[in-house]
């Protein structure tokens, strides 16, 4: 039996130039995989805790030498010597271990950087590609068959903590239909950002990208960027609202205070019930096909007004409510307060249970976008792990900036390999 015989983890910098976690795991047959694990500026309250090291004297104190050392010290004694493809059993080892329910004793970071090497030399030890692991490791449990690609979702404008603060939105999207083979929607995603490079620099607006590869320009007000995005869209032969939709990603916990919604697109602030109805307003005038995190976290009944008005419609999407977690997920399917869950490995920490949570989706109806995180690795994994899941959607930011762009440049090699760039 193959075992891994050797664990070892190092801090390297993500793409904000922030330190983040790094693990190599080495197997008794000589393989040898690395993994790492991706952060995020606009951070739900209820998502495993990163450990940092909070020493003021390095990186800000944005360190993770603790997280580190948890690898090498403790969970490498823990898992060394045990079978690479039992996913299950080293992620359960490790959540022991932790023993803390948001995985606040050694780190989400740590644990899934450890989760994630260990899948990769699992599927290097029986020869699979990697998505086709992840999909027999899903398969276990809920038979899933690999038949189309996963659709793009592109961030072209970044707002919010993605980009320069001045729109309260915090990400822009177009959206290829998903008629659309792979390699269309990308080539699509990539005409209509360079067209929108143009709109701005002809409005005298700023055309400097964001953490997500989007361009984060001065522009005052929502709708502003809207209309930016549609401009682009109208000067290419692309048609909006069969070929081409619009998404937005409202991340509405960072403007909501004291019960009420602070937009620059109203001169007072909105209630639940006001600023729901400006977004549906937004709908009827922008027909969108995404709607991510609309309200606040914690705004159950308001989710379940904005779904029922929007649901059938538009793909209203957890994010910040849901942070990749199986209990809040069965809370808003109960409630019916979503109809898809953005899905984020570190959210949660470990392969397995993110698999789990994808399940629960599948089996219910809820739409999956596997996503990565403002601050990436030019780690290509969840690439693999949206194709092997069937996810629906694929959100891996603009297409540009290196560490996005090995996410896309992954998708093609894998449409390739699977026969479809031809259809």
């Amino acid at each position: 039996m193959v075992t891994i015989t050797k664990i070892s983890a190092m801090e390297i910098l993500d793409s904000r130039g922030n330190p983040t976690v790094e693990t190599s795991i080495e197997l008794s047959n000589g393989i040898i995989s690395t993994a790492s694990v991706p952060s995020g500026a606009s951070v739900g309250k209820y998502e495993a805790k990163e450990l940092r090291d909070n020493d003021p004297k390095r990186y800000g104190g944005q360190g993770v030498l603790t997280a580190v050392a948890n690898v090498n010290e403790k969970i490498a004694p823990k898992i060394k010597g045990m079978d690479p493809v039992k996913q299950g059993e080293i992620d359960t080892a490790m959540l022991e271990l932790d023993g803390t329910k948001d995985k606040s004793a050694l780190g989400a970071n740590a644990i899934l950087s450890v989760s994630l090497a260990a899948a990769k030399a699992a599927a290097q030890a029986v020869k699979l590609p990697l998505y086709r692991y992840f999909n027999e490791l899903i398969s276990g449990t809920l038979p899933t068959t690999i038949e189309k690609m996963p659709t793009p979702t592109f961030n072209i404008i970044n707002g919010g903590k993605h980009g320069a603060g001045n729109l309260d939105f915090q990400e822009f999207h177009i959206v290829p239909a998903s008629i659309k083979s792979y390699h269309e929607g990308l080539r699509m995603g990539e005409e209509i950002y360079q067209q929108l490079k143009n709109v701005l620099i002809q409005r005298n607006a700023i055309h400097s990208v964001g953490d997500e590869g989007g361009f984060a320009p001065n522009l005052y007000t929502n709708l502003d960027a809207l209309e930016a995005i549609m401009e682009a869209i109208r000067t290419t032969s692309y048609r909006f609202g069969f070929e081409v939709f619009l998404g937005l990603d409202v991340a509405a916990s960072n403007f909501k205070k004291e019960e009420l919604y602070y937009i620059k697109d109203r001169p007072t602030p909105l209630s639940t019930d006001e600023f729901t109805q400006f977004l549906v307003d937004l709908h009827q005038n922008y027909h969108l096909l995404i709607l991510e995190d609309p309200l606040s976290e914690d705004d159950w009944a308001g989710w379940r007004t904005i779904t029922e008005k929007l649901g059938k419609e538009v793909l209203i999407v957890g994010d910040d409510i849901l942070v990749t977690n199986p209990d809040r997920l069965q809370k808003a399917i109960n409630e019916q307060a979503c109809s898809a869950i953005l899905v984020k490995p570190n959210q949660i920490g470990t392969i397995s249970e993110t698999l789990n949570v994808i399940r629960l989706a599948k089996q219910n109806d809820i739409k999956t976008i596997v996503s990565h995180r403002s601050g990436e690795t030019v780690d290509t994994i969840i690439a693999d792990l949206a194709v092997g899941v069937g996810s629906d959607y694929v959100k891996f930011g603009a297409p540009a900036r290196g560490e996005r762009i090995a996410k896309y440049n992954r998708l093609l090699h894998i449409e390739k390999e699977l026969g479809l760039s031809e259809k």
